[in-house]
């Protein structure tokens, strides 16, 4: 079985399977014992032929990812399935063990940002150094967005590259905690005085960041604390990009289980064209009992 203990769906691919910046076919649900509870969907989606999207919920470690594939063809499948099985094997090797890091620990971040970019950075190598073997895979890349709590669920650190995000719902309220990596979401970030019509004129699907395009990749790390009731959501640009914040929110609040709202999640995704693959993760905080 794959990493992660999911079973894969008949309609799309799950994987059981830099230096850091700090600034349908619904799955099992799974309680840790940090009283933190995940639930993960992926689907195909109407438009595409087969899914370039993986995930991955490893409740022992109290980690998440989403990844996104891109490459075309079967590439973008094989670089997302490259990068959850990688940080599936990193962390089943590395977590509460002496194992080998790949890289050295930074002594300026904590314990669970140390792990989320070392396996960012090791799944950013293994992608490029398969994208050299072949000229099937050369060019191949993925995003990913990886949240990894403490033991106690106090606190989640979250790790991104590229344009698969990461959501807080509390209560009424949806954030969204990272930031794309891509043309658009750059332009508005480093040259605010850009007019809306110079925004709309730069093409909408140009990734600046990704795992597997470069020998070494810079992760953007985000450490909060966690509130008894936080929800967090992990997707890809097929939820994101036709699903509002304000709609997934809804969602999400009136649904009666975790894998509920992942189903109804990728229901709407659909129901606005599923022009792409459509992969979510929800990881929910609970009180102690």
């Amino acid at each position: 079985m794959p990493a992660g203990r999911f079973r894969e769906p008949v309609d799309g691919k799950v994987a059981g399977s830099a230096r850091g910046t700090c600034t349908h076919t619904p799955l099992r649900v799974y309680c840790s014992a940090m009283r933190t509870r995940f639930a993960g969907m992926t689907d195909v989606g109407l438009m595409r032929e087969h899914n370039e999207d993986n995930l991955l919920v490893m409740p022992e470690y109290h980690v998440v990812a989403v990844a996104d594939g891109m490459g075309g063809h079967r590439s973008g499948d094989v670089a997302s399935r490259l990068a959850v099985s990688t940080l599936s094997d990193f962390f089943s090797v590395t977590v509460g063990r002496d194992g080998t890091w790949p890289f050295p620990a930074d002594p300026n971040l904590t314990e669970e940002e140390n792990y989320v970019v070392t396996g960012l950075r090791l799944a950013n190598r293994r992608i490029f150094d398969r994208s050299l073997k072949t000229m099937a895979d050369f060019g191949m890349g993925t995003t990913i967005v990886t949240a990894m709590f403490d033991k106690n669920a106090t606190r989640v650190t979250v790790g991104h590259v590229g344009d698969s995000r990461c959501y807080r719902i509390r209560g009424e309220k949806i954030q969204q905690l990272t930031r794309d990596h891509s043309l658009v979401s750059d332009a508005l970030h480093m040259a605010p005085w850009m007019t809306e019509e110079e925004i709309r004129r730069l093409p909408p699907n140009v990734i600046t960041r990704a795992l597997g395009i470069r020998e070494d990749v810079l992760v953007d790390l985000l450490t909060e604390e966690t509130s008894p009731g936080d929800i967090y959501l992990l997707c890809s640009d097929g939820l994101s990009g036709l699903v509002s914040d304000n709609q997934m929110r809804e969602i999400v609040n009136a649904a009666p289980s975790l894998d509920e709202a992942c189903r109804v999640l990728i229901e709407r995704a659909n129901f606005h064209g599923g022009t792409d693959n459509i992969t979510v993760v929800l990881a929910r905080v609970e009180p102690e009992p």
